[in-house]
């Protein structure tokens, strides 16, 4: 799976990518510090959703702890709309 099935982590994604090249030339701007973090803290929020609701959505994300979790979710064809 990737990220394009899910718009708003594919926006937090290209928000906080924008921020961080922002953030390269003012690194001591405090407001863009403060809104990077408040980007990373809801990206983190809405990728655990996902999680919970769809399973890994990168082979990064998934559970490996007692099984190979990777293929115990439905691809994304074979999930009903």
């Amino acid at each position: 799976m990737n990220n394009n099935s899910n718009p708003t982590l594919k926006a937090l994604d290209f928000a906080i990518i924008e921020t961080g090249l922002y953030l390269n030339t003012h690194p001591n701007d405090a407001k863009a510090l403060a809104y990077f973090n408040k980007l990373t803290k809801e990206r983190k929020d809405s990728l655990d959703v996902y999680h919970k609701n769809c399973g890994p959505l990168t082979i990064f994300d998934g559970d490996a702890k007692s099984s190979w979790d990777w293929v115990k979710t439905p691809w994304p064809w074979e999930m009903e709309d």
